[in-house]
């Protein structure tokens, strides 16, 4: 296309889902339910695993990270869901949209090698239990925690630059409900080529890697378990495995549908589908699986109720 036929995009249009009337009502209502428990849901994990002694343990400081992106992932794309769906304001700014991707790709990423992580630790806690300590210490915790958000950091800077500064002509209107890798190329008209193939590329190490890692781990955690003579003990081994199974299958499931088949032929009202369920619906899961089924995430928040209620009793009125 010749540099006269282009023009400078400075805005948007997210068209969202098309829902009408009371369908739209109804979804819009049932997305602020899933959207609020995500948030105290995570905040609860942050706030528990921060102030409470008992929870300064690796399985739990990798916790504290994952509710911390899933706060800020659903921070960075439920609020302009909401006002396309009630005030049909469906205009985002051409910085603002590229903001919103570099939050998705940074927290995505990040998400993907925190899940790697505490598949990493579990496995420690059960085949090297009298090592844990040492394997898994503060240092290397840091170390791994740090790595996870910087990966997200560089994959966000370097491919939100490189396609923004791409031109933009003619149709400037986004088939989602937030600004993503796919739709938003769509509207590039330069070759996108090399960009498709680097972009393909980095999804399947961040996704890939990872997913390396936590299958290796769950495999030697498989074979020390089984070498546990007593039921009662297998059972409880696999027990401190199962939320997390449950929230990387929940999570790899859905981002492979749509990052890892980016020409699947899945119609695009369910490609947003499959997006909500993995930018509402597991944020919302997440803290609920790991408390009903964590003791020790249970006992812990009602001994900060206790404590606040403590507080609350022997404060001075006035």
């Amino acid at each position: 296309m010749k540099p006269g036929n282009q023009t400078v995009t400075t805005h948007f249009l997210l068209l969202g889902f098309s829902f009408h009337g009371q369908m739209q009502l109804l979804f819009f209502t049932l997305i602020s339910i899933m959207f609020l428990t995500a948030l105290i849901g995570n905040s609860l994990i942050v706030v528990i695993t921060t102030i409470d002694p008992v929870l300064h343990t690796p399985m739990y400081y990798f916790l504290r990270n994952l509710a911390l992106t899933e706060i800020c992932y659903s921070l960075s794309i439920v609020p302009k869901m909401f006002m396309i769906l009630l005030l049909e304001r469906k205009m985002i700014l051409f910085t603002a949209c590229a903001l919103q991707l570099s939050c998705v790709l940074l927290f995505v990423t990040c998400e993907c090698f925190l899940l790697g992580a505490m598949a990493y630790d579990r496995q420690a806690a059960i085949c090297h239990p009298l090592h844990y300590a040492t394997i898994m210490n503060r240092d290397r915790c840091f170390r791994m925690a740090l790595g996870s958000w910087l990966s997200g950091v560089s994959v966000a800077l370097g491919f939100t630059t490189w396609l923004f500064t791409l031109p933009f002509c003619g149709r400037n209107t986004i088939d989602h409900f937030f600004c993503d890798v796919s739709p938003v190329l769509k509207l590039v008209c330069a070759d996108t080529a090399m960009f498709q193939l680097l972009i393909f590329i980095a999804t399947v190490v961040i996704v890939m890697v990872p997913f390396s890692l936590i299958a290796i781990s769950y495999l030697l955690i498989i074979h020390a378990v089984l070498q546990i003579p007593s039921s009662v003990g297998q059972r409880r081994a696999f027990s401190t495995c199962a939320a997390h199974l449950v929230v990387v299958s929940l999570f790899y499931s859905t981002t492979g549908i749509i990052h890892l088949r980016p020409k699947s032929s899945l119609s695009p009202n369910m490609k947003k589908m499959v997006s909500l369920s993995y930018t509402v619906v597991t944020p919302m899961l997440n803290p609920i699986i790991y408390s009903l089924r964590n003791q020790e995430v249970k006992q812990s928040l009602r001994r900060c109720i206790y404590k606040e209620l403590q507080m609350t009793a022997f404060c001075p009125s006035g």
